[in-house]
């Protein structure tokens, strides 16, 4: 018998990408728990919008959020930006 793998473990880097893309040395925890409350707090408010994914990428002074969404007018306005 083989050992399980978890399919989605296996596959990030190769054909999937990370939701988080950063580096942080010491500020690792810091930046974890962040990114944890960055989510929770966009996938309470934009729950109507349909967001299936949110990506948060960092530089050393910028934090970016990427949100995937199947109804971007509720997030952007029916307007456009």
């Amino acid at each position: 018998m083989g050992q399980k793998v978890n399919p989605h473990g296996l596959r990030v880097g190769v054909i999937k990408d990370w939701d988080s893309k950063w580096y942080a040395e010491g500020e690792f925890s810091d930046y974890l728990v962040e990114d944890h409350e960055i989510r929770k707090y966009l996938k309470k408010k934009l729950y109507s919008a349909g967001v299936s994914k949110i990506e948060v990428e960092r530089t050393s002074d910028r934090v970016r959020v990427i949100i995937h969404t199947a109804k971007p007018g509720v997030i952007i306005g029916k307007g456009g930006a």
